[in-house]
């Protein structure tokens, strides 16, 4: 296997020091730049990267040894970043979530599609076996008609200080475009997407929590609408102690949940799943989105990637999530249709 040349360009993200372990860890990989606003940063993501420091993006961009970009910035700077590297054709796994909102992303997702590129984003959800399973299961109708569906995403890490120091940024939403609602809650709106499709019409409501971070939000529930009819909720947020009922889904004819790391299915279009025991007939779990970005940039094909369409379209719909907060009303979506 021949060695891929990439860099990363922005640190700044919590995921960041996973990823570089995820790097060391390939041996057809050869970090050959890192840049990031914050020099001190950057030195010691190069160092553990056996890296250089690269002052000048235009370097990266213009170096044809450096075929792939890992962005890790700040949210607010994805854009600056990803149009340059884009028409550079390099590959590009952007960390979740693409932009703030649906004018940003959807120029990055224009650029990226004309530069025909590889793109990945960190939406691990959606390659969990229970979550594949459920997706298969809801389009051969399973369950019936859709009537409602909820996910939660949540972790303790406000109140275990997580974004305090190097992270803070991730707090503030000039720089992350929203709290912690958004953080976890677009893999949660991903999910949701990629199983039942569009999203006609949202409302929610966050909380400032413990008020650890000013004005930014630390939970939140949204109410969604899908164009099929189905209702779906989202709950999400930095200040649970734990995530146990991770997903809840209601049809017409059949039921399922995910209760701890157990799925329960009752169906009777599915032999054997009467809600009663845990079900394990699932698909294999696939490797992490960045591993699956590493896959593909190494020459593996027809890896079941996010498209920079999709991401952006998340972006849309988190943006009319945080303005109906705001508005205290339903906000329609209008979007193209999810893919």
């Amino acid at each position: 296997m021949s060695t891929v040349g990439i860099a990363l360009v922005g640190c700044a993200h919590i995921h960041t020091p996973n990823f570089i372990g995820r790097i060391n860890a390939r041996k057809n990989l050869r970090t050959l730049a890192v840049w990031d606003t914050d020099n001190a940063r950057a030195k010691k993501c190069a160092e553990e990267l056996h890296a250089p420091v690269v002052a000048s993006l235009e370097a990266i961009f213009n170096d044809p040894a450096i075929t792939a970009l890992v962005i890790c910035s700040e949210t607010h700077r994805h854009e600056e970043l990803v149009i340059p590297a884009a028409a550079a054709r390099k590959h590009l796994f952007v960390e979740k979530p693409l932009g703030i909102g649906a004018r940003d992303a959807g120029r990055m997702a224009d650029a990226i599609e004309r530069a025909g590129v590889v793109f990945q984003t960190g939406y691990f959800m959606r390659g969990q076996g229970c979550y594949r399973f459920l997706r298969e299961q809801i389009a051969a109708g399973a369950f019936g008609a859709i009537t409602r569906v909820r996910v939660a995403q949540c972790h303790p890490g406000a109140l275990q200080g997580w974004f305090d120091t190097e992270w803070r940024w991730m707090a503030d939403p000039r720089l992350a475009g929203f709290g912690a609602f958004g953080d976890l809650g677009t893999h949660a709106l991903d999910v949701l997407m990629w199983c039942l499709g569009d999203i006609t019409e949202v409302t929610a409501a966050t909380t400032p929590g413990t008020r650890r971070y000013g004005d930014c939000d630390e939970a939140g529930e949204a109410l969604l609408r899908f164009r099929n009819g189905a209702l779906g909720s989202i709950g999400a947020g930095w200040i649970d102690a734990y995530n146990d009922v991770r997903f809840v889904i209601s049809g017409m004819e059949g039921y399922a949940h995910i209760t701890g790391d157990n799925l329960f299915v009752c169906s009777p279009h599915i032999a054997g799943a009467d809600g009663t025991t845990p079900w394990t007939d699932v698909p294999a779990t696939l490797p992490h989105a960045f591993d699956m970005f590493l896959d593909a940039i190494s020459g593996t094909p027809g890896l079941p990637l996010v498209s920079a369409r999709e991401a952006a379209q998340r972006c849309a719909v988190m943006e009319a999530i945080y303005a109906a907060q705001r508005a205290r009303a339903w906000i329609s979506i209008d979007a193209p249709a999810a893919t």
